[in-house]
């Protein structure tokens, strides 16, 4: 049920947002996108959260909406910007950057239900696979869609998505 809007219950909410981040040891210094990028997010009504994407991209990086968490797709940049030649560490980064995209919504890799991977080369899959499933319990893997794809922003080798519910 949604609760007519009130500004202090808006404060309010994003306080215990950010609380809970911080409760879970997150720190602006941990995260692998520009500080510019953490800024407040953008509270669209009384159940909608826009979470900004780095550098001023033209997207979010992230919607909460309710209990629903859609995360943008996600390259696998190193911290330095920089995009790995091995497709392994493009892989590990590319989750990585999802898994901080959901703590920062308020969910985690727990609460993904449905991702989405596209591949610029399809013979990665069982590569991509052998990271994929380091990030999520065995009993709790989510729906997927893999793609091989003509090619990825920067070049890259993969890009993921993950939408969540948070309980």
């Amino acid at each position: 049920m949604l609760m007519p809007y009130h500004p202090a219950a808006t404060t309010v909410a994003l306080l215990l947002l950010a609380a809970s981040a911080v409760a879970g040891g997150a720190r602006a210094d941990d995260l692998p996108i520009s500080s510019s990028a953490l800024a407040t997010p953008v509270l669209a009504s009384p159940s909608t959260l826009f979470f900004p994407a780095e550098n001023g991209r033209p997207f979010s990086a992230a919607v909460r909406i309710g209990n629903s968490v859609y995360t943008s797709g996600v390259l696998g940049v190193a911290s330095d910007g920089t995009l790995p030649s091995d497709f392994s560490v493009q892989a590990t980064n590319a989750m990585q950057a999802v898994a901080d995209q959901l703590k920062r919504a308020g969910a985690s890799m727990n609460d993904v239900y449905r991702c989405n991977v596209s591949l610029s080369d399809i013979k990665n899959a069982p590569s991509f696979n052998a990271v994929y499933v380091k990030y999520f319990k065995p009993d709790r893997l989510p729906v997927r869609m893999a793609t091989g794809v003509n090619g990825l922003a920067r070049g890259a080798a993969v890009e993921v998505e993950c939408d969540a519910y948070v309980q």
